[in-house]
């Protein structure tokens, strides 16, 4: 296991070198850049080449990344180009109500997603199982922007019963976090109850479970601790899949939402050729990814042995 782990943190680093390489060649092949954006609507070619010297954007593209990252590896992530603040203090206020958002939604999602699909799997072909399967896939199947939509308008526009947007309010209220955390919800929770349903199903036919029935156990004491831990190996890499989804900023739902996370800042920086931002945002988003992902493969190892540890 050690040498396992030792590989892959090893091929982690490479991993967010590369997309933090990736990230930047390709906001340099953008048209325009943050000297650009700061001078309005009517730009004074000699206004952009004084933004650019004060920038450093004249410099080769080489020598600012190089400085760039050797600055991170030292813990500073720099000064975005478009206001005075740090890039890790952007990142740190946004952080706060993508964080918020996606662990509410990881804390439903686990109950509800395993309960569905020990539910569905109890009886195989059962009514049950043909109505939670039918409804996981019709879900399943509706664009995020579109149920976010629908939400809104019947129970915050309609009804009234939630805010519409984050605007005038806190983005961490709670009942703010009620539609985007349904909306975050959906779809997560139909993928993990049908690789949960699989799993239950496959497991249930396994000769350890048949063995353990006919040690006279518990039908609930063999679902749950001969089973389900088997079958929640698939599901934990899907989960860790989930986790990194969120936790990286689900840009359509903090969008529609108004939400000020970090799905809001990658989009700003975008907009405004913020490359330190970007950076600093590839930077966090793909070491999210590897020690996540990594976290997961060795969850699924510990829970079923003889599962491969990886996709």
């Amino acid at each position: 296991m050690t040498g396992y782990l030792l590989r892959r943190l090893l091929l982690g680093v490479v991993q967010v070198f590369l997309v933090v390489v990736g990230v930047f060649l390709l906001t340099e092949a953008l048209p325009g850049d943050a000297a650009v954006t700061l001078a309005g609507d009517n730009p004074d070619p000699a206004v952009i080449a004084s933004l650019r010297e004060q920038l450093g954007l004249d410099r080769p593209a080489w020598q600012r990344f190089g400085e760039w990252l050797v600055s991170a590896v030292h813990g500073d992530l720099g000064t975005s180009l478009t206001g005075p603040r740090g890039v890790a203090e952007i990142i740190g206020s946004a952080a706060g109500p993508t964080l918020v958002l996606a662990l509410v939604a990881l804390a439903l999602l686990v109950p509800l997603a395993t309960g569905l699909g020990m539910l569905a799997a109890h009886r195989e072909g059962g009514r049950l199982d043909r109505l939670i399967t039918s409804t996981t896939l019709g879900l399943y199947a509706a664009p995020e922007f579109a149920m976010a939509i629908l939400l809104v308008t019947v129970f915050a526009v309609q009804l009234g019963w939630f805010p519409p947007t984050a605007v005038g309010t806190s983005p961490l209220s709670p009942g703010l976090l009620v539609l985007p955390v349904v909306v975050l919800l959906l779809r997560p929770i139909c993928s993990l109850s049908r690789l949960v349903r699989a799993g239950m199903i496959e497991a249930q036919r396994s000769p350890y479970v048949q063995h353990a029935r006919r040690l006279g156990l518990s039908p609930a004491r063999v679902r749950f601790a001969h089973a389900l831990p088997n079958a929640a190996a698939p599901a934990v890499q899907q989960l860790a899949r989930t986790a990194d989804w969120l936790i990286g900023g689900v840009i359509v739902v903090e969008a529609i939402f108004v939400v000020p996370g970090l799905g809001t800042a990658l989009l700003e920086a975008v907009s405004a050729r913020d490359l330190p931002v970007l950076q600093g945002l590839a930077l966090v988003f793909a070491t999210t990814t590897v020690l996540v992902n990594l976290g997961a493969d060795v969850a699924a190892r510990v829970l079923s042995p003889t599962a491969e540890a990886h996709r």
